[in-house]
């Protein structure tokens, strides 16, 4: 974690103006940005801005937090869900590409596919960091190989080979659960 983000948490923990004032500043566009291309208000805004920074007042309080992405990162994520689950409230959902509005009982398929969506960019971004050996491997089980095939591919034994590709399994599956957006996915779900 970098000296900075040290700085704004200590701050924020202990309810620092000086700080909450830059942390405010510094981060108030990103969050106006998405919520106003998402069919927000700028009520809205100030909304989802003031609990997600209770959100994260309380979990940096409870000393459980563990973060591995900058603060910034972790709190948009923070407020990207809080919007979320108040349009699923309200049984709208809006895309950053254009909007939707759902009637009653029709929005659960489109909102479970924009999850999914978000599911597959973090199962993306983590695949993308592991080893080429890694990542060919598990393409060509993705691609519904059988064993036989990748091993005479990889040039490994098809036991090495299975192993292979279990260990790749649980790297991934590890650097996906470490994700701040992992654990704001499974709340939604």
């Amino acid at each position: 974690m970098m000296d900075n983000d040290q700085i704004i948490i200590a701050g924020i923990i202990n309810g620092d103006e000086k700080i909450l004032t830059c942390f405010y500043k510094e981060n108030i566009r990103y969050i106006q940005g998405y919520i106003l291309r998402n069919n927000g208000n700028p009520e809205d805004v100030e909304d989802v801005f003031q609990d997600a920074l209770v959100v994260l007042y309380q979990k940096l309080r409870s000393g459980l937090l563990e973060l591995r992405v900058p603060i910034k990162t972790y709190f948009y994520g923070i407020c990207k869900n809080l919007w979320r689950n108040r349009l699923k409230k309200k049984k709208k959902l809006i895309l950053d590409d254009g909007w939707y509005r759902f009637e009653e009982g029709t929005s659960e398929p489109l909102i479970t596919d924009i999850e999914n969506q978000e599911r597959e960019h973090l199962y993306r971004k983590h695949f993308q960091k592991l080893s080429t050996e890694n990542k060919k491997l598990l393409s060509l089980f993705f691609e519904g190989k059988s064993m036989k095939e990748i091993s005479k591919i990889i040039g490994h034994s098809e036991g090495y080979t299975r192993k292979k590709k279990f260990e790749a399994k649980k790297k991934l599956l590890k650097m996906i659960e470490k994700d701040p957006m992992y654990n704001e996915l499974k709340a939604v779900c």
